[in-house]
C-alpha cells in the first residue's frame, strides 16, 4: 500500500507543477527588446516559428495586395496579423493557450531579414513562455491557422480584432472600404 501512496504523491506533485506552469504561462506581461539581437530561445513544438530566411533567420516581406493594399508576410508569403487586444507601448501579447494555437505567434531566435519593412519599426517582445515574438511598430505579429497557403488573408477582420499588418504596423483595410472612407492615408504605395 505504501507504493500506491508514493505513486499518489508523485502524481499530486506533478499535477501541482503542471498547474503552476500553466498559471505562469497565462501571464500576458512581457518586455520589449530589439530584434537585432534577441536572446536565443526556442519556440514550443505547438507554436511554429516564423519562416526562415536564406541566412537561417526570419524574413519579413512587404507585399502589395489587391484586396488590402500593402501588408507584411513571412518568407513563405504567409500573411502576418496584429491583434487589437495586444498593446504596442509597451509591447505586450494577450494571445496565449488556445488563442496562440489559432493565431501562432511569429517568433524569432536569431536574425530578422527585411524586404520593404523599416528596421526601425521591427522589434521583439518576450512571451510568458520565454520565446521572442516579432513586433512591428510595437504590435506583436501572428499568423492565422485558417490561412493554409501563401497570399491568403482569411484572418482579416476576424472578431473585429484581428487585422493583417501593414509595413508600418498599422491595420490593413479592405481597399474598397478604405476608398469609401477616404483611402488608406499614411500608406506608401512604393513597397
Amino acid at each position: 500500500m505504501s507504493k500506491l501512496t508514493d505513486r499518489g504523491r508523485v502524481l499530486a506533485a506533478s499535477g501541482i507543477a503542471a498547474l503552476a506552469l500553466t498559471a505562469t504561462a497565462c501571464n500576458p506581461l512581457a518586455t520589449t527588446t530589439s530584434a537585432q539581437a534577441p536572446a536565443p530561445a526556442s519556440a514550443p513544438a505547438s507554436v511554429p516559428a516564423s519562416a526562415p530566411a536564406a541566412d537561417g533567420g526570419v524574413k519579413l516581406v512587404a507585399v502589395n495586395t489587391a484586396q488590402l493594399g500593402p501588408i507584411v508576410t513571412d518568407a513563405d508569403g504567409r500573411t502576418l496579423y496584429r491583434f487589437d487586444k495586444d498593446t504596442s507601448n509597451p509591447s505586450a501579447s494577450n494571445c496565449a493557450g488556445a488563442c496562440a494555437s489559432k493565431w501562432p505567434p511569429a517568433t524569432v531566435q536569431d536574425k530578422v531579414s527585411l524586404n520593404g519593412v523599416s528596421s526601425g519599426l521591427v522589434g521583439t517582445v518576450t512571451r510568458a513562455d520565454g520565446t521572442k515574438q516579432l513586433t512591428l511598430n510595437g504590435w506583436p505579429l501572428y499568423r492565422f491557422a485558417g490561412d493554409t497557403a501563401a497570399g491568403q488573408v482569411n484572418g482579416q477582420g476576424v472578431g473585429g480584432t484581428w487585422f493583417a499588418s501593414t509595413p508600418l504596423g498599422a491595420k490593413a483595410q479592405d481597399e474598397s472600404q478604405g476608398q469609401s472612407q477616404g483611402g488608406n492615408s499614411g500608406y506608401s504605395s512604393g513597397y
